[in-house]
């Protein structure tokens, strides 16, 4: 038998940048979904759209293929250029010798990256996409809450 074929849905959300901040994430197996959310008091956009990515892949059990769909344009090319693991090649720092921003979120992130199959889709985000206007949502509601 193959690997589970998963789905997820994220997004993150921030009032101010910085300020309060949420995060969301909508899993779907077999038609099965499964939201998670969460926020902080003081952050920042990216690392709320990273964090949803983070959670969502944390809360797999094994080794999935993944399609995970993003309106971060910061995470999905970071991701898909190889920009990410060059920082991390370079001591967190990008091309021009400038510190690499989030590089304990991004070290989270390639780290979980190299245990699961995962293809990243950007999504326009506010375009009527269902599953990331659900994400939206629920990303907003825990920023609300600080």
């Amino acid at each position: 038998m193959g690997m589970k074929k998963i789905e997820i849905f994220t997004d993150g959300a921030c009032s101010g940048n910085p300020g309060p901040g949420g995060w969301a994430a909508i899993l779907r197996y077999q038609g099965v979904e499964k939201e998670l959310s969460g926020g902080e008091k003081n952050t920042t956009n990216n690392r709320m759209e990273l964090t949803a990515v983070i959670e969502a892949l944390s809360a797999l059990k094994e080794r999935c293929s993944v399609t995970l769909y993003s309106d971060s344009k910061y995470v999905v090319d970071s991701v898909q250029k190889g920009w990410a693991r060059s920082w991390r090649a370079r001591g967190w720092k990008k091309a021009d010798r400038s510190p690499a921003l989030n590089p304990d979120l991004w070290e989270k992130l390639l780290n979980l990256l190299e245990r699961q199959d995962v293809s990243f889709v950007w999504v326009k985000g506010h375009n009527e996409h269902q599953e990331n206007e659900r994400c939206d949502k629920l990303a907003v509601a825990e920023s609300r809450k600080f």
